[in-house]
Order: C-alpha cells, then sequence, then structure tokens
C-alpha cells in the first residue's frame, strides 16, 4: 500500500497537519528485533551509562558511527530498504543530511537499485563550497517527493534542516527513515516537551516517519530473546522510559 506522507509544500508556515502512520505488521516487528540484535552484535547499541546531548543519563547508547566496515554497512543498507519495501512508502529520491545520514542515504540507495529501484541522492554539505561547483548541495537535483534518511531523530535539527534547504529547491520534504527511534521527550528551549522529536515531525510537518526498530522493540528484544547477561539492562532501560518516554 502506497503512503502518503503528507509534506507541506515548497515553503509557507508549519501546520499541524498529523501523518498517516500504518500499523506495523508481524514482519516488521520481526525486522526490528533482528536489527536490535545486528546492532547490540556489531557493538553499535550499548548498555552502560550514558549522558545524552539533553543532558539525560541514558541506559543505552546508539552510535550509528560504528557501522564503520563494509559488510557492517551493507547490512544496515538491507534492513533500510527492506523496511522502506514494506512499509509501502512511495518517494522520488533519498537525501543524507550531513554527516552521518550522507554514508546512510548513499548506502540505501545502492541497495534500493540492487533491489531493482533505482532513486536519485542528494546530500549538503556543512559549509556552502564557493569554487568548483559552488553551493551547499551536491547529486541529483532536489525534484519530487524527497525522502530523508538518518540515523536517530533527537532534537529534530537535522531534519529541520533538511526540509529548508528541499524546500529552497522547490522539492517536496516527503518522509524520513531512521534506524531507531528513542520515542523520548524532545527538549525546546531547554526545557523536556511532552512529544518526541519523530512525534513533531509527523503531527507538526505532515511527514511520515519510517524507523527501522523503536526503543519499544528494544525492551522487547531484552524481555524475551536477549541472554540474561543483557536481560539485566531491561529494567534500567524501562525505568528510563518511564521517566523520559514521549506521551
Amino acid at each position: 500500500m502506497a503512503v502518503d506522507g503528507g509534506g507541506n509544500g515548497n515553503g509557507g508556515a508549519e501546520t499541524a497537519v498529523t501523518a498517516v502512520t500504518p500499523a506495523r505488521t508481524g514482519a516488521d516487528k520481526a525486522l526490528a528485533q533482528r536489527f536490535v540484535q545486528f546492532a547490540i552484535e556489531s557493538g553499535v547499541l550499548r548498555f552502560g551509562e550514558f549522558k545524552t546531548k539533553a543532558g539525560r543519563l541514558s541506559p543505552y547508547f546508539f552510535n550509528a558511527g560504528l557501522f564503520d566496515d563494509g559488510a557492517k554497512m551493507l547490512r544496515l543498507a538491507e534492513f533500510y530498504a527492506e523496511r522502506l519495501i514494506g512499509s509501502g512508502l512511495e518517494f522520488d529520491m533519498i537525501f543524507g543530511p550531513a554527516y552521518k545520514g550522507i554514508p546512510l542515504g548513499a548506502a540505501v540507495a545502492i541497495e534500493l537499485a540492487r533491489r531493482g529501484r533505482s532513486v536519485p541522492f542528494a546530500y549538503n554539505r556543512k559549509e556552502a563550497k564557493a569554487h568548483g561547483e559552488g553551493g551547499s548541495l551536491v547529486g541529483a537535483p532536489l525534484a519530487g517527493r524527497v525522502l530523508i534518511v538518518d540515523d536517530v531523530m533527537s532534537a529534530g535539527t537535522a531534519v529541520r534542516e533538511s526540509i529548508a534547504a528541499i524546500r529552497a529547491a522547490g522539492a517536496t520534504p516527503h518522509a524520513v527513515a531512521i534506524a531507531l527511534d528513542r520515542q523520548e521527550m524532545a527538549t525546546e528551549n531547554g526545557a523536556d516537551v511532552a512529544h518526541s522529536a519523530v512525534q513533531y515531525v509527523r503531527n507538526q510537518l505532515g511527514m511520515q516517519v519510517v524507523p527501522i526498530a523503536t526503543l519499544d522493540d528494544l525492551l522487547s528484544y531484552l524481555s524475551e530473546r536477549a541472554d540474561p547477561a543483557l536481560q539485566v539492562h531491561r529494567d534500567g532501560v524501562l525505568a528510563y522510559r518511564g521517566r523520559y518516554g514521549a506521551a
């Protein structure tokens, strides 16, 4: 089934238009469990005590930068592609925001092409280039319905910057694909708010967000599938969700 991510056209004020979020299937949930296991085995998803950008002490940390060799990136791209294809999401091209989104977007574009669906790909620079081709955008011209590919969405800053660049180019920011939805409250002006960054993008910007896995999937894995050495982290993650989980 095709999913209409909504979008807000090419500019104008933000309006609250909630994106339609299709119910996850059993295949989606099974994929999420495999992804959580893969992230743990790759050392990307770790447990302990980590300070987040918002200043919270989190019992787990997801660092997509540790998908750091060809085999891991290939497997990661397969997860993204399988989730996107299974979602039925329709889009015309991929955009990878600097910096982590650049290799992620490129890898997903390659994997989709391997599966028979080749789409254009573009990314941005943090600093505009004054020589050569110039500008801050690289790759295919931004056009049509654009899928933003990134690792996680914490404050949503990278997504908002991407949306602005896409609209400025005359294209439509259509949807976002991420590896993990932490499902926790965002912070605005230094204060916690009830919604998460993912909920903000869905409910205020009207864009579909497609995560491979969520915090709920992580808790399910720790409860049902993890070995005893990992299960001991479940209560800490559950308590963190109880304190910082989005409404």
